[in-house]
């Protein structure tokens, strides 16, 4: 069964198109990274998933049910724009948020702290939210979203403000989420984030879907432009080569960009020529090279 299921989904705000014919299947259990630039149109569609704005055409279908309205009781959603009461204190927010989401007082007297000491706010337990770092109430935003133990997660760029530790935190929890059978379902714009945690990946443009399918999958159906290199001696020479683009020092060795139609066999059989070559590795492309090649400078900037 799919977690989540898009069939045709269309939405326009006057003459902006923001999401175009998306189809997209989220299998259970798994997290799936929801990807594109600034304006692709991932909020949009989230927002849609959530019967926050409801699309111009097109089926939404969530954990199996066509009547969406008693399946997102089972998902948990954490928007971009963070919604928290500034004058409550972390304790009581996340137990106010979690009485309105039907979970017991009962429930909710474990569940408030251990979710704070998950999130490494215990100690800000009773510290009101506006004496909390932008970090924290990302952090915060984390746990009211997943206080009623949702089966379905969904969270807009939730990294977004945080540091490599907390960033590294909420990481961890997303892994015990699907270790626990759980789906999570993230945005973001930031490739290695999805790389880290991903099974499978869409990348929109334009709210058309680009490519979609497991990282690997994607990364065998494009070569890599990009070698990493080391000579014995002066290497200054593979600058001038007429099948390089750019050369990058990396210590004691080169990453090489190769130009476009360029085969790295011919780039091996100069550099074997000219020099004692030790190391000649043709790099896997990164899902952040292939974004930039499928999307390049022609990227939406404001849908």
């Amino acid at each position: 069964m799919n977690a989540i299921e898009l069939q045709g989904v269309c939405k326009s705000f006057g003459s902006v198109r923001a999401v175009e014919n998306l189809s997209v299947r989220v299998p259970t259990g798994c997290v799936y990274g929801f990807l594109g630039p600034n304006g692709a149109g991932k909020t949009t569609t989230l927002r849609m998933i959530m019967n926050i704005i409801r699309p111009d055409a097109g089926v939404i279908r969530l954990l199996g049910d066509g009547d969406s309205a008693l399946a997102r009781n089972r998902v948990g959603y954490m928007p971009e724009e963070r919604g928290l009461y500034r004058k409550m204190t972390a304790a009581k927010v996340l137990a106010y948020f979690g009485a309105l989401k039907g979970v017991s007082s009962d429930r909710l007297s474990e569940g408030v702290p251990r979710w704070l000491a998950r999130v490494a706010l215990a100690e800000h337990a009773d510290k009101k939210v506006e004496e909390l770092s932008r970090g924290m109430h990302q952090k915060l935003q984390f746990a009211v979203t997943a206080i009623n133990d949702p089966e379905l997660v969904i969270l807009d760029e939730p990294f977004s403000g945080l540091d490599p530790v907390n960033q590294d935190l909420l990481r961890d929890i997303i892994n015990e989420m699907r270790a626990e059978g759980k789906t999570v379902l993230f945005s973001t714009h930031v490739m290695h984030e999805a790389e880290q945690l991903c099974d499978f990946i869409v990348l929109i443009n334009r709210g058309k879907v680009v490519v979609d399918g497991t990282l690997d999958a994607i990364r065998a159906g494009h070569e890599s432009h990009t070698l990493c290199v080391e000579l014995e001696g002066d290497s200054s020479f593979v600058r001038t080569l007429p099948m390089v683009r750019q050369v990058k020092p990396r210590g004691h060795r080169l990453e090489v960009s190769l130009a476009d139609g360029a085969d790295p066999q011919e780039l091996l059989k100069v550099l074997v020529e000219r020099a004692r070559l030790r190391v000649f590795e043709i790099k896997q492309p990164s899902l952040h090279e292939i974004f930039v090649r499928l999307v390049g400078a022609n990227h939406a900037e404001d849908s």
